[in-house]
């Protein structure tokens, strides 16, 4: 009998268990100092002193009401570019080497002929490497496919010696992934991220803070229009974070400011605290259409790069393939819990709700982490798929035997 092993993202969640039976017999080394920000700055540190530069995902932002009373003429001319259209959102899921999919159904999209300019794209994980090029548009469809379907591990991580990982705060160093974001998100995309932001749309990605156990969604137009001289650093830093596995790859500490003093907050994987997200919880959504005049219902698509049907495998009863699999499906059934948020949102606030994800026809598997031909599989399958025109899904298909009717 044969067995799969636990995927890559498994593996690298699976190290810390490994560290723990260890951790007797070493001391604790090799790992940035902190200064980490007291609980009572949790909602009022600031970054960069960058005004509303994010947001926790699991509340209204806190300038909510100020925003709603803005008049008429004060939002066409902060908005020109969305004000009375219709909105189009994006949201982009985590998935590791699974990110082929989201990028094969945008070039397909585009192909097609029929990709909208998108007024908000969100991104976690995998999702928030796909996300920067999808906002910006076909012009670059090119680094979309590069930085998701063309990917090996070496362009990703570098694994560090097993006694001195058990020492420091991951499995595996990430320069590599530091470098590839840097080629790519450069002074020239910040600047088009900033003007797409000064129209009114909106690049939003999503990490999770550890020091509070929250959703953090990152307003990257508003960071790439500051005009501070380390905006682009942030924007790489937020990217890093967001694409940063607990225990796999090292946290990200940014520096926050709080009454004059500078500390810092432990950000990781977005998937940590959301597989996906579209804004957050409790925002008031159809005031805030109802305040840019637009036009009809707006129209919602949700990418998933993962199947969420569940999939049968004979496991060995070991410690490792054990913690895996279970790892394994926590993070599919957490991914399925967020869409079925989103779903809630979007009857609640009128949207037209469309989901893609890797469905059972396709049955390949990867052979190993970063496999590039299970990749190039992938991408050309979601490509072929959208190309002919995607079949979007109105409803998580769990709902489809006994449907919600939304009003």
């Amino acid at each position: 009998m044969k067995t799969r092993p636990c995927s890559s993202r498994a593996r690298v969640l699976l190290f810390p268990i490994l560290a723990f039976t260890l951790v007797v017999a070493t001391a604790c080394a090799h790992v940035p100092e902190r200064n980490p920000l007291p609980p009572e700055g949790a909602d009022a540190a600031t970054v960069l002193g960058i005004p509303r530069v994010r947001m926790w995902g699991d509340a209204p932002p806190k300038w909510e009401h100020e925003w709603l009373t803005r008049t008429e003429r004060e939002m066409k001319d902060r908005y020109p570019g969305v004000y009375g259209k219709p909105r189009t959102y994006l949201a982009i899921s985590g998935g590791g080497e699974n990110g082929a999919f989201a990028a094969g159904v945008l070039l397909g999209w585009t192909a097609a002929g029929n990709r909208p300019e998108f007024s908000m794209v969100t991104g976690v994980s995998a999702g928030a490497l796909v996300a920067p090029f999808a906002f910006l548009g076909p012009e670059y469809d090119h680094v979309l496919r590069l930085v998701s379907a063309n990917l090996e591990a070496d362009d990703v991580y570098e694994e560090r010696r097993l006694l001195q990982a058990i020492r420091s705060d991951a499995m595996a160093k990430t320069e590599p992934l530091q470098a590839l974001i840097a080629k790519y998100v450069d002074q020239e995309v910040m600047e088009k991220i900033a003007a797409a932001y000064r129209d009114g749309r909106g690049l939003n990605i999503g990490t999770a803070n550890l020091d509070s156990m929250r959703p953090v969604i990152w307003r990257i137009g508003a960071i790439a229009n500051s005009g501070h001289p380390d905006a682009l650093k942030l924007i790489r830093q937020i990217l890093l974070a967001s694409a940063s596995i607990p225990g796999g790859f090292p946290p990200v500490l940014i520096p926050v400011e709080y009454e004059g003093e500078t500390y810092d907050e432990l950000h990781v994987d977005g998937g940590a605290a959301s597989q996906v997200f579209l804004y957050p919880l409790g925002l008031d959504l159809e005031e805030v259409h109802r305040r840019l005049a637009a036009p009809g219902p707006a129209k919602a698509y949700i990418i998933r790069n993962s199947r969420l049907d569940p999939m049968y495998e004979q496991v060995r009863n070991k410690l490792f393939p054990l913690a895996g699999r279970s790892v394994e499906s926590l993070v599919r059934t957490q991914g399925i819990g967020d869409i079925y948020r989103i779903f809630l949102q979007a009857c609640r606030d009128r949207l037209d709700f469309n989901l893609a994800y890797i469905p059972s026809d396709f049955s390949e598997k990867p052979k190993g982490e970063f496999d590039v031909a299970y990749m190039k599989k992938l991408f050309d399958f979601a490509y072929e798929r959208a190309s002919a025109g995607y079949p979007w899904e109105k409803m998580p298909p769990e709902l489809q035997a006994a449907p919600i009717r939304c009003n």
